[in-house]
Order: C-alpha cells, then structure tokens, then sequence
C-alpha cells in the first residue's frame, strides 16, 4: 500500500501543493514573474503526474482524489490572493468561489444522502477550468509583461470565465437533478 501512495505521479501532486505557499506569498509581494514562473512549474507537474500516472501504470485512489484537490486549491488560492492584491475583480472571485462551494456542497449531500461517490466531470466543467486557468496566466502576464495584448486576452478572459462559471454550474445543478430523479 505505502507504494501507491509515493508513487511518482503523487510525488508530482505534493510537489504541486509545496508550490502554493509560495505562489501565494510571492503574489502578496508583488513578484508576479516568479509566481508567474511558479505557475508554470505547477501547470508542468500536473501535465506530468496525468501523464506519468497512465505511461507508467501508476494510478492510484489517493491520486485521483489528490489531484483534483491540488488543482482547485491552487485556482482558488490564486482567485483569492489576486483579489486580494487588486489584480482580479471581487465579483468575479465571488462567481468562482461560490460554484466551487455549491458543487462540494451538492456532491456532499448526495454522498450522505446515496453514499454515490462517481462525480465525473462534463465538458463545461472542464472548459470552465481551463478558462479560469488561463485568466490567472493572464493576470500575472499582464503584471509582468504590460503587453496591450495580453491585457485584451485578459479582458476577454475575463467574460468567458464568468460565463462558463454560471453556465456550468448550471449544467451541474440540472444534470444531478436529472440523476436524482431516476
């Protein structure tokens, strides 16, 4: 057992999560290249540990609910310590933030309820996160870089992350009301 859990891919995931402290505390004092350079660092690890845990037959249970957590926790942190600097809307946080909590909150209930652990994610979802990623990328490039450019990407990041937000988690709201039904 204690092999599935240091498996390389989980090593990459705790990597991931050392990461945070830092990226937080390099936000906080202004040093956007190097948490820029961070992001990167743990956009590579969680490519890698998807990657290595399927190539080297390393899945794991604690991976695959490691992997998502690290993953939120670092697009949370990030929405918050970017709000919290002036970089990213409180409104826009508030939108993210609050789906992330309806979403733990109604597969919560349906675990206490049904004791269903299966919460596979839909596509809106997942394009969700991608645009949420790419609006942190975005905000930090623009601090750095100060590129008119990459200010139009983040502008226009900025909407279509709240519209796939709302939308997804209205997808989600709709799709486990329909489950629950049958």
């Amino acid at each position: 057992m204690a092999r599935r859990v240091f498996t390389v891919p989980n090593q990459l995931t705790f990597l991931r999560l050392g990461f945070l402290p830092f990226f937080i505390i390099l936000i906080h004092g202004h040093r956007y290249g190097w948490a820029l350079g961070i992001l990167v660092l743990a956009a590579l690890t969680d490519g890698m540990d998807g990657l290595l845990a399927r190539s080297l037959n390393q899945k794991s249970s604690l991976g695959a609910y490691l992997d998502p957590i690290a993953d939120k926790l670092l697009l949370s942190s990030s929405f918050i310590i970017l709000a919290v600097e002036g970089q990213m809307r409180w409104w826009l946080t508030i939108i993210v933030l609050s789906r992330d909590v309806m979403i733990l909150i109604v597969a919560a209930v349906i675990l206490v309820a049904t004791g269903h652990r299966q919460f596979p994610s839909s596509i809106f979802g997942k394009i969700t996160t991608a645009t949420q990623i790419l609006l942190v990328f975005a905000v930090l490039a623009v601090a750095v870089f100060h590129n008119p450019a990459v200010e139009l990407t983040r502008q226009v990041l900025v909407y279509a992350v709240t519209g796939f937000t709302i939308f997804s988690g209205f997808h989600y709201s709709v799709v486990v009301a329909h489950r629950m039904s049958q």
